[in-house]
């Protein structure tokens, strides 16, 4: 029975190796069928710490386990609730009583016709230079 060099049998599985490819001893690919079809990646996180007193420990603590979450899923979710509240209120615009009566006047007033032509051609060269600058949705 003839001897093959191990060269022979070594060289072609670091090819393989390299190139991510390979197979083991019995053949075999070096992967099972479920692994084939990843999923995706996971969502990306950041980390974020904050020193807090001991009794908002304690009262943050006490409403996750009522609520039947981890201390950090319940922090995390308040934060995200409190954050899109406050970025709404910010963008309501709130006018005191004369400002929306002034707002009212500005918006019937009669006088104003007269330069309806004149707002019509600014309101459409923003409407094309709206459409130029974002695509279509």
């Amino acid at each position: 029975m003839r001897s093959w060099p191990r060269q022979a049998f070594v060289l072609p599985r670091l090819m393989e190796a390299r190139r991510g490819i390979g197979v083991d001893d019995y053949g075999s690919l070096p992967y099972k069928s479920s692994m084939a079809t990843r999923s995706a990646p996971p969502a990306r996180t950041a980390r974020l710490e904050a020193r807090l007193p001991e009794e908002v420990h304690v009262l943050l603590k006490r409403a996750a386990e009522l609520q039947g979450r981890s201390l950090s899923d319940f922090v995390v979710a308040s934060a995200h609730e409190a954050a899109v509240r406050a970025l709404e209120t910010d963008a309501v615009v709130r006018l005191s009583t004369a400002d929306q009566i002034r707002f009212a006047e500005a918006v019937f007033d009669r006088g104003a016709a007269a330069d309806a032509p004149a707002v019509k051609s600014v309101l459409k060269r923003a409407k094309k230079r709206h459409a130029s600058l974002i695509e279509p949705a």
